[in-house]
């Protein structure tokens, strides 16, 4: 087992703030195990709502919930969206004897059922795969080729791992994705999925990718949008500065777990993923989630023109604009891209992310650096 201090000091935090917190995340990363972490020694009521006889006892919810004290967490809850009605009245009430912790699938319907019934009440919690820091920064490469899914990252040898990781696309694409809603056939969201597996690191063309799927392009977006509310995939934003130049208003994708990226492009290990023409865009996207799991929330953006200048990701840190490139490869150096994003977005800092060891400047602002020194920066900007 591995230790996610960071993970539960965030849903403490946000138990002592809300009398409902959400741990959103994929099947099958954690969420489960985590929650047991929160109150070891059985000191908190759980429900499994995939288990017959917990289902039972949630016969009458309010009934069975409403005596409870302490935690009470509740798994899979987005199998009873008619628990949300009764966890408000629960909820309202003072003193607060309760606090519940929902454990879920990040679902359109979920949300929305959560916003329009828990407004107020509850906060959320995002948890996808390990991170760097829970992993120890020397097993990067491991983290990067198998992705943070524990059985996946955690398997015997890369042929367990990637056998993991196709079961879990089987299941993801056959069961769970009916729970949230999908009526698509499973082989047609297969292979939209690995069209996006094909698009990682590139700008989003619903009517391209519609073509090629002979559908439209609104209904590509509504799959889009399924599996990003999933959590399977990162749709990431692009940023408008008021500049006299052009520039690209669609947003980029990524599957956001590089293992299920791999497994989906057919990549068994490193030396397959080194001589694949989605090398880069792999670091990118693996990069990416584990710069994000630590900027708390805030809002991150790309910016791109039409002319060709760049920025893979942009943040906003304490009223600070800090820029972060991303590079496979062992000499990154200053380029008219990178000085272009640091003058026309005025950014305060820009990191160039490469997975190197050593640190260096590249001009006044600008220092290439490892991703463990980047995540380590961001940690300390977002304070």
């Amino acid at each position: 087992m591995i230790d996610r201090p960071r993970l539960l000091e965030s849903v403490r935090r946000a138990l002592r703030t809300h009398p409902v917190a959400a741990l959103l995340g994929p099947r099958q990363c954690g969420k489960t195990t985590l929650a047991a972490a929160l109150a070891p020694n059985g000191r908190a009521t759980r429900f499994d709502l995939e288990n017959p006889s917990d289902l039972a006892r949630l016969a009458d919810p309010m009934l069975a919930l409403e005596r409870l004290r302490g935690l009470v967490v509740i798994d899979e809850v987005q199998r009873r969206p008619e628990l949300f009605p009764v966890l408000r009245v629960l909820a309202d009430r003072r003193p607060v004897p309760a606090r519940f912790l929902v454990l879920g699938s990040a679902s359109p319907d979920l949300l929305r059922q959560t916003s329009e019934t828990l407004a107020g009440r509850i906060t959320f919690v995002e948890m996808g795969g390990f991170q760097l820091d829970e992993t120890g920064p020397q097993h990067w490469r491991r983290l990067w080729v198998r992705g943070g899914f524990p059985r996946s990252f955690l398997a015997r040898s890369e042929a367990e791992s990637l056998r993991w990781r196709e079961d879990f696309i089987r299941t993801f694409l056959e069961r769970d994705l009916a729970q949230l809603g999908v009526r698509a056939p499973a082989p047609t969201m297969r292979r939209f999925w690995m069209m996006l597996a094909h698009y990682t690191g590139g700008v989003w063309n619903g009517s391209e990718i519609g073509r090629a799927l002979g559908e439209a392009h609104t209904t590509v977006r509504r799959r889009l949008d399924v599996l990003a509310g999933a959590l399977v995939v990162r749709v990431l934003e692009p940023w408008f500065e008021n500049l006299a130049k052009r520039q690209v208003k669609a947003p980029k994708i990524y599957v956001r777990d590089t293992g299920l990226l791999h497994a989906l492009l057919g990549l068994a290990d490193f030396n397959a993923i080194e001589g694949h023409p989605k090398l880069g865009a792999s670091w990118e996207a693996f990069a990416i989630e584990q710069i994000l799991a630590l900027a708390d929330g805030r809002p991150a953006y790309y910016w791109r023109t039409q002319a060709g200048a760049e920025l893979d990701l942009l943040l906003f840190l304490r009223d600070r604009r800090i820029g972060v490139e991303i590079k496979y490869g062992g000499a990154p150096a200053m380029t008219k891209s990178i000085a272009t994003a640091l003058e026309d977005l005025a950014l305060h800092r820009l990191f160039v992310v490469y997975p190197g060891e050593a640190r260096f400047p590249l001009a006044k602002h600008v220092e290439a650096l490892s991703l463990v020194d980047c995540r380590k920066e961001i940690a300390r900007l977002a304070g």
